[in-house]
């Protein structure tokens, strides 16, 4: 069991943490805004991710195989919430408006579609519940102990991005620098976005 907990693990941290749109967002909300201000962000992306873990357990990941019309409108919601995110952190308001800045940080609902939207994310599950599923008494406690796993990562893996984007934050202090690291930051999350999409069709 430990040493299939350990295989499980590890084979999530690297698909959950992982640069991508997700992570990401959460090291712009950190170095931006501040891992204070981020943290709903933050709990909205692991809302999202649970009802990720949920729909793969559920199959929903076979229902996009059999069905890939549907799974690419869903991707390109969910690319969509992305591009809207990646804005909002790149036009964030230098931090002198306190009121401008928390009307610009993204909010917990804004994190939660992003997760519910990404057919990746069921995906990177449903391979984790078929490769790594960890032995119980029962299939259903098997895969209730492996999404709860999963989930732990998940939570470490996403709040180390939130405090990596906090450890930065001071060098947004100056308003020049800001932008620029601001833009830089939406840039790699639309690149991640746009990645994903040309290894969808390879």
């Amino acid at each position: 069991m430990f040493d299939a907990l350990i295989s499980l693990a590890v084979a999530a941290f690297l698909l959950l943490g992982s640069p991508g749109p997700a992570p990401l967002a959460l090291a712009a909300t950190g170095a931006t805004f501040g891992v204070r201000a981020g943290l709903p962000f933050l709990m909205g992306i692991l809302a999202g991710l649970a009802m990720a873990i949920v729909g793969a357990s559920l199959g929903l990941n076979a229902f996009f195989m059999a069905f890939p019309e549907a799974a690419m409108v869903v991707q390109l919601i969910g690319a969509a919430y992305i591009v809207f995110i990646a804005y909002k952190i790149a036009t964030a308001p230098v931090l002198v408006n306190q009121g401008a800045v928390e009307n610009a940080v993204p909010t917990l609902g804004q994190g939660f579609v992003l997760n519910l939207l990404n057919p990746k994310a069921y995906a990177a599950f449903f391979a984790l519940f078929t490769q790594f599923l960890l032995p119980a008494e029962n299939q259903m406690m098997s895969y209730v102990l492996t999404g709860l796993s999963c989930f732990v990562v998940a939570v470490v893996v996403d709040v180390v991005w939130l405090c990596l984007g906090g450890v930065i934050k001071p060098l947004f202090a100056k308003p020049k620098q800001a932008r620029f690291l601001r833009v830089v930051f939406a840039v790699l999350m639309l690149s991640s976005v746009a990645w994903a999409f040309i290894k969808a069709k390879l």
